[in-house]
């Protein structure tokens, strides 16, 4: 943690001092673009008013994709000040790859006065993972074995076993409007194009010397398309077109940073298919549940967040699943359940089901708050708590399964099937996965916030390493 320390304040000098040359004296956009209703008037040193941005270098650290680096930018406008901490307009550019070879091209645009009364929302990104985690199926009924990845180990296998490649491509636009006394529509449509398959290796090890090089063995993902466990249609991915909408309540004080208020919100998306996978459509329920408690002025807030995601019809591909449906989306990518958007500590992916729950508990401890320049900082710490469990597991049929390996996988020692999956469901598929941590943060206008999370399980079988640190842009919720 020490080391990452120094970016921080690095980070709050560099965007402040390109802000700085971003705001040329606009006082926003015009009349008929205001917040129809009035809100309380602010000190003038506590308004943010005009144009302000940031280009950063996208240096970035997750446990499960590695040292990210890149560029991005956020560019604000707070108009009059009229809305702030609420933003007239953001735009967001991002292009960044990851030392385990995950890539991230994005651009985001946000507004809740291009169209009078709505909020508009855009995303399109493209995001290659030639090392995606694959820890096959319903948690802790797949067995996790630590040290098949490690190098140094014993029973070293390859650093890839439990990876797989995916490519995804996004366009997502999303638009909501406000019913009364806090309650809003939302609607949305966009597609979802994946590229699935086993890690490409030839890839993987060109350039590099012989002791380096990952060896040609089936991974986890190979062992699963084998085994017939999954379809010979979604193990390649597939084109998905989607609509979703659905009602939310939201009576928050801010949407980043936020001290008081709850925002609730239920959805159902539709999913199509096309090529090989034409089949694959399926409806999917959403339901979230963010609060956040004041429990000392604006110093102390108890947040928590409780979600779930249903598949009710249809039969969906596991990447669609493992996809987590949000308006509005904030962090590039809500996958898994695990890893640092989700559930810190748990390794990415590692409970992958039909249907899944998770929750988040933590405290939100604001330490300090100064100026430099015209931008506003503040720093604060958040210890929290972790949770994720399967709600509707696939079925794994022990006798489907072991005919498939005789047929399709004849050297696979068939007494060594249960160091991969466990045919006991009640002791295994529903048990909770836990995890907890700390976090530190370094915000700026109340909206930019540079977050850094530590995070451990309190089960080894969700994660054998300690190491599990994540550096992303904003809160988890």
């Amino acid at each position: 943690m020490k080391k990452l320390t120094p970016y921080f304040f690095a980070t709050l000098l560099i965007i402040s001092g390109l802000s700085a040359f971003a705001n040329g004296g606009n006082d926003g956009v015009s009349r008929d673009r205001k917040p129809k209703k009035e809100k309380p008037k602010k000190e003038k040193n506590e308004v943010r008013t005009g144009w302000t941005f940031g280009i950063l270098p996208s240096v970035a650290y997750d446990a499960d994709k590695g040292f990210q680096y890149g560029v991005l930018t956020n560019i604000y406008d707070f108009g009059d000040g009229s809305a702030y901490p609420d933003y007239f307009h953001s735009l967001y550019f991002e292009a960044a790859y990851t030392t385990k070879r995950s890539g991230l091209f994005r651009f985001s645009y946000d507004s809740k006065y291009l169209i009078p009364n709505h909020r508009f929302f855009i995303d399109v990104s493209y995001l290659p993972d030639a090392l995606c985690d694959f820890y096959g199926y319903n948690g802790y009924q797949t067995v996790y074995n630590g040290g098949w990845a490690k190098k140094k180990s014993e029973d070293y296998i390859s650093r890839a076993f439990y990876k797989s490649q995916r490519d995804l491509f996004r366009f997502v636009t999303d638009i909501n409007g406000h019913i009364g006394s806090g309650w809003y529509w939302n609607a949305g449509l966009g597609v979802l194009g994946y590229k699935i398959g086993p890690v490409n290796l030839d890839m993987i090890n060109k350039g590099k010397k012989e002791e380096n090089r990952l060896p040609y063995v089936d991974g986890l993902y190979d062992k699963y398309v084998k085994w017939g466990i999954l379809s010979p249609a979604e193990a390649n991915g597939g084109w998905h077109p989607f609509i979703h909408g659905g009602i939310s309540f939201d009576n928050r004080d801010r949407q980043q940073n936020t001290k008081r208020g709850l925002n609730a919100e239920a959805f159902l998306t539709y999913y199509a298919g096309f090529g090989e996978d034409k089949g694959a459509n399926s409806l999917i329920f959403n339901a979230n549940f963010r609060h956040f408690v004041p429990v000392y002025q604006d110093k102390i807030t108890f947040a928590y967040r409780l979600a779930a995601q249903l598949n009710v019809a249809g039969d969906a591909p596991f990447y669609l699943n493992n996809y987590y449906n949000n308006f509005f989306i904030q962090r590039v990518l809500y996958e898994g359940l695990g890893g640092g958007n989700t559930n810190r500590g748990i390794l990415r992916n590692r409970i992958s089901a039909k249907s899944y729950a998770f929750a988040n508990v933590e405290f939100r401890f604001q330490i300090c708050k100064f100026d430099i320049g015209k931008e506003h900082f503040a720093i604060g710490l958040n210890p929290f708590v972790d949770m994720g469990m399967v709600l509707q597991p696939y079925r794994l049929d022990q006798q489907t399964i072991i005919e498939n390996i005789k047929q399709n996988d004849p050297e696979f020692d068939l007494n060594n099937l249960s160091d991969y999956i466990v045919f006991d469901e009640s002791k295994n598929i529903y048990r909770p996965h836990f995890s907890g941590g700390l976090g530190l943060k370094a915000m700026m206008n109340d909206n930019f916030v540079l977050s850094v999370d530590w995070a451990v399980p309190f089960d080894k079988r969700d994660n054998h390493s300690l190491a599990n640190i994540y550096v992303k842009i904003g809160y988890m919720f």
